[in-house]
């Protein structure tokens, strides 16, 4: 079990780090810190909580090594069982907390995912708290005008994205109309 443990808490941390399960920038160190806490605490109390109810409830005892031998081996691998487990857990959960776009063409893709990644980099609260409520007009073939709600629900953050050129280009727009309003 504990070969599997350093593996697995590796793994475990990597995840975190590339896929956290909400949204936040785990560092690879605080990833694996967290990791190796959460493997302990599933290997050292969970499994042989497990493993003594499973040893409750076995048939009676065959003929072979000791008693003790088969419960150490029988928590040994349930402990295993749920290190793969969290992996498995973690992986589900890092996946299903990435942002959702949805978009029809490969250029609104773009546009939706260079907003995003302007979002991210500006360091806005308000910006990022309210980036679900994006709404996106398009504008000409490869130019769109993207709005996102801003607290007080009445003004609007908005943007011309530019996907031209082999790099998207964000730009703030200074009307804060959203785009019913403002095309």
């Amino acid at each position: 079990m504990w070969p599997s443990f350093m593996i697995i808490t590796l793994i475990d941390g990597i995840l975190l780090n590339r896929l956290p399960p909400f949204p936040s920038d785990f560092d690879l160190i605080f990833g694996i810190l967290l990791a190796t806490f959460g493997n302990l605490i599933l290997i050292g109390a969970v499994a042989p909580w497990l493993a003594r109810r499973m040893w409750k409830r076995r048939a009676a005892a065959a003929p072979g090594p000791p008693a003790k031998a088969q419960f150490e081996v029988l928590s040994d691998r349930i402990g295993t069982g749920l290190l793969v487990a969290s992996v498995f857990g973690l992986l589900a959960s890092g996946l299903a907390a990435r942002p959702v776009v949805v978009s029809d063409t490969e250029e609104t893709e773009r546009a939706a995912f260079a907003l995003i990644h302007y979002i991210e980099r500006s360091g806005n609260e308000e910006l990022i708290r309210n980036r679900d409520t994006a709404n996106t007009a398009r504008l000409s073939d490869d130019f769109f005008r993207s709005c996102i709600r801003r607290d007080d629900e009445r003004r609007y953050f908005c943007f011309f994205i530019d996907t031209s050129g082999k790099r998207v280009q964000v730009d703030r727009d200074p009307s804060a109309l959203p785009n019913r309003v403002n095309p």
